[in-house]
């Protein structure tokens, strides 16, 4: 069985909704961003991180591991540290566009493959009584660019483009299609 390793209780649910069974795994992998990193190295270096931090547990299973993160004008965004700096985030996402790309890294004794997904996501404009009232919701704390698309934020996305479950924070279809190369998972 594959072996999830991961804090978010969102890819698990994913996961489970596309049919792949895992068992979760929860692993402690300082998120800091290393100087000059770009976006997609920073989350490809995460999620390896944190695939080689569960497989070191489970070193005879396959192990999935994923970093996602919202791009915005060059600005990497990733959970808010507080709900001042959710206030923050969601104002630099009002009425924007942006980006969010998602490390995803499989780590088995064969191999380790890593590859970034990539979704375009298109904000509606916010108030300042929209943006404190769902800050005020609690929903943006654990978020990237503190905002669940699949939650209360739905409302705020006008559209996007790639990967929905990408957005949500973890690209079912890429993770099923790295799989298929893994017959012991």
């Amino acid at each position: 069985m594959l072996v999830l390793a991961s804090k978010s209780p969102r890819r698990r649910e994913l996961l489970l909704a596309a049919g792949i069974d895992c068992e979760v795994v929860e692993v402690d992998v300082e998120e800091t961003l290393e100087r000059l990193e770009p976006p997609g190295d920073h989350v490809r270096r995460l999620a390896t991180e944190k695939a080689a931090a569960g497989f070191a547990r489970h070193p005879d299973r396959v192990v999935l591991a994923a970093d996602t993160i919202v791009l915005v004008s060059g600005e990497i965004m990733g959970k808010p540290r507080d709900d001042r700096d959710a206030t923050r985030m969601l104002r630099i996402l009002s009425g924007r566009e942006h980006e969010v790309l998602t490390g995803v890294a499989l780590v088995s004794k064969r191999q380790t493959v890593v590859e970034v997904a990539r979704s375009r996501v298109w904000f509606s404009p916010l108030s300042e009584r929209e943006i404190a009232d769902y800050v005020a919701s609690g929903e943006p704390r654990d978020k990237a660019g503190a905002y669940a698309i699949q939650g209360r934020g739905s409302r705020f996305v006008d559209r996007i483009q790639g990967s929905y479950s990408n957005v949500v924070g973890l690209p079912v279809a890429l993770v099923y299609r790295l799989l298929k190369g893994y017959p012991e998972a």
